[in-house]
């Protein structure tokens, strides 16, 4: 597919291939499982599926580039070949090339590139579309590095910085997807300080992804009774992304496609129905 012409906020189903993932791990490790479970988000409207082989939840531990292959080179293989639109979610640049080669249509990395210095160099020789998100520590440290003067002021600062690196070894300015990091190096006010001023974001010129599926700064719209269980944060997801889809953003990276496919729909209805700029398109 057409990864900037759409006319629409993509919907971006997640498929974790890993057995530490936040609110899924273990469940989709075996390939077989995996491929079922994608096929499942392609039937309720994916349009991208998104690989990682590599948890990044706070306090997950790293696993080596031969590990990640093994979990998702040959997945994206497989859906490639039935002709989907495949991303892979990795921080290693050896994996990044390696999927490309397999057949990916795009990168994203929640480092940005920081946590790999070959991440640039690889992306501008492939020329495929890269997710560079804002990122501060790692996994096992972020949580303590959520301290801002400005959030949105610096994590655009920081973007910015992560963008010229980028520009600096070959990537072109058309490649680069820009994601602000919700939840990684936030603490719970600083999401919604982000969410409430995407405007900004957006100005910076290049589609912006927005992960906010199920994450712990949703707990606090959730009953308390099920605010500890991530699968049942699926429905603030879904209003998030009705909210960033009615203010143009790119994408949303979500664990339960159905709803926020429906939401983008909502989003696109509501904008038809005000004369707002985006009008509708149906699929």
């Amino acid at each position: 597919m057409d990864l900037f012409g759409a006319g629409r906020t993509l919907v971006m189903g997640i498929v974790n291939v890993t057995p530490d993932s936040f609110s899924d791990g273990g469940r989709w490790l075996a390939p077989e499982a995996a491929l079922a479970h994608a096929h499942r988000l392609l039937d309720d409207g994916a349009d991208i599926l998104d690989i990682g082989g590599e948890s990044t939840r706070p306090g997950a531990q790293r696993v080596d580039a031969a590990t990640e292959c093994e979990r998702v080179i040959g997945i994206v293989q497989h859906l490639v070949a039935e002709g989907h639109t495949v991303s892979v979610d990795t921080v290693n640049a050896v994996t990044a090339h390696a999927a490309v080669a397999a057949g990916a249509a795009m990168i994203n990395d929640v480092s940005g590139s920081l946590a790999d210095p070959d991440m640039g160099r690889v992306i501008a020789e492939t020329g495929v579309p890269y997710v560079a998100q804002h990122w501060r520590g790692t996994p096992e440290t972020m949580a303590g590095l959520a301290t801002y003067d400005d959030v949105v002021a610096d994590v655009i600062a920081e973007l910015g910085r992560r963008l010229d690196s980028l520009l600096a070894v070959g990537v072109r300015p058309a490649q680069v997807i820009l994601d602000p990091g919700l939840g990684f190096a936030k603490d719970h006010h600083h999401n919604w300080e982000i969410l409430a001023h995407l405007d900004r974001f957006l100005d910076l010129g290049h589609p912006l992804l927005i992960g906010a599926s199920r994450k712990r700064f949703l707990a606090g719209v959730v009953p308390p009774a099920l605010a500890a269980q991530p699968l049942e944060r699926d429905h603030a997801t879904a209003a998030v992304t009705a909210l960033v889809a009615g203010r143009g953003v790119w994408g949303v990276r979500v664990h339960d496609v159905r709803s926020s496919r429906d939401a983008v729909r909502v989003a696109q209805e509501w904008a038809a129905a005000t004369g707002g700029a985006s009008g509708r398109h149906d699929d």
